[in-house]
């Protein structure tokens, strides 16, 4: 079996759309569903460990929230943090985490 590949390009994409209110949240929360199958997707191949691991936490913190918890005008937290860098990791992760959702 052959496993589809969920790329940083791709995930960016989606977050933009839903940003840019071109997706609702629930379309958003959908395609984080449909595509966070770490047994049959591959999150971010090729990528540093770093951009692999803040893949799966956007995707999953995403599919796990609340809708009305997701803050689509904060989607850029989430993208940064998928950029992120070794130097910036633990930074982006924290942004992302205190800031992309409402409590």
């Amino acid at each position: 079996m052959t496993k589809k590949i969920v790329t940083r390009a791709a995930l960016i994409d989606v977050l933009s759309q839903w940003q840019q209110q071109l997706m609702t949240t629930e379309k958003m929360q959908l395609w984080m569903l449909d595509n966070f199958e770490p047994d049959e997707y591959i999150i971010g191949q090729g990528e540093s460990e770093e951009v692999v691991e803040a893949m799966h936490m956007v995707m999953n913190e995403y599919e796990l929230a609340d809708q009305d918890k997701c803050l689509s005008d904060k989607a850029n937290l989430a993208i940064d943090f998928i950029n992120t860098d070794s130097d910036s990791f633990i930074s982006q992760k924290s942004e992302f985490l205190r800031n992309a959702f409402i409590d």
